[in-house]
């Protein structure tokens, strides 16, 4: 780790920046821990504090969503889809903790897998509640507005890629907008059921899950019209505050 620092910050006149190393630093988990920090700092109980996971409250009534998302769906989205992956992330945890207690590791590859899947599903839909708002809608400002501008030429380009993402994930999956501390700039990415085809050391700012349970009870089989009423809710400020808290995040001071 020492020679890793000293080669990224003697690289300084080549071009290596402090996102550089802040992204080598974060990468190995597919979201950086600073900046997921940050953008769970609202919802601390997504941690149990004893080294598990908790399922985080939502930050509105259930119905407060519709017409967008309905009543129904958020209840059996929320208490029991992503209760189910908080569970999944603390088995795994536990497993994990008596095979090194056991020092007998043949099961590790299945366990190691359950882990990616369950913690990535219950980070990211923590991060997607506090994606959306009753006050929600209208458009992105300031620093947010000016990176997506920067860097898809446009809000309305960066919305229309989104969407794109979104409905074409193939079969289960995440339609996400991130940021990639290496090159400095916002994506537009997916995310295969909830772990395959993450980018490394990005940190997601807002995320739409297209898993069938988060519309079809409301939506049926048109994945398009559900993507479409997302931006009806789409919480802009927490976005914002997010991409302002990882921008802003200098781990080298």
């Amino acid at each position: 780790m020492d020679e890793l620092m000293d080669d990224a910050q003697s690289a300084d006149n080549g071009g290596t920046t402090r996102r550089t190393v802040l992204q080598l630093l974060g990468a190995t988990a597919g979201i950086t821990a600073v900046g997921m920090g940050e953008a769970l700092a609202a919802h601390s109980e997504a941690s149990d504090g004893d080294g598990g996971y908790a399922l985080p409250p939502l930050p509105y009534a259930y119905d407060a969503l519709e017409p967008a998302i309905d009543e129904q769906i958020m209840r059996l989205h929320h208490d029991e889809h992503h209760q189910g992956y908080v569970d999944g992330a603390n088995d795994a945890l536990d497993q994990l903790t008596e095979m090194r207690q056991n020092d007998q590791f043949d099961n590790i590859k299945s366990v190691k897998r359950d882990l990616s899947f369950n913690l990535s599903g219950h980070i990211l839909h923590t991060v997607f509640w506090t994606s959306m708002s009753p006050d929600g809608g209208g458009s992105p400002s300031g620093s947010l507005a000016d990176a997506l501008a920067r860097d898809f030429g446009s809000v309305d380009a960066a919305v229309d890629e989104f969407c794109a993402a979104a409905k074409n994930v193939e079969s289960s999956g995440w339609g996400l907008l991130v940021y990639d501390h290496l090159a400095d700039r916002l994506l537009v990415t997916q995310a295969e059921s909830h772990n395959d085809l993450a980018v490394q050391g990005a940190t997601p700012l807002l995320v739409l899950d297209v898993w069938e349970h988060a519309y079809y009870l409301q939506y049926t089989n048109d994945r398009g019209a559900y993507v479409d009423a997302f931006w009806d809710v789409v919480d802009w400020d927490a976005v914002g505050s997010r991409y302002e808290a990882v921008t802003g995040a200098d781990i080298l001071e």
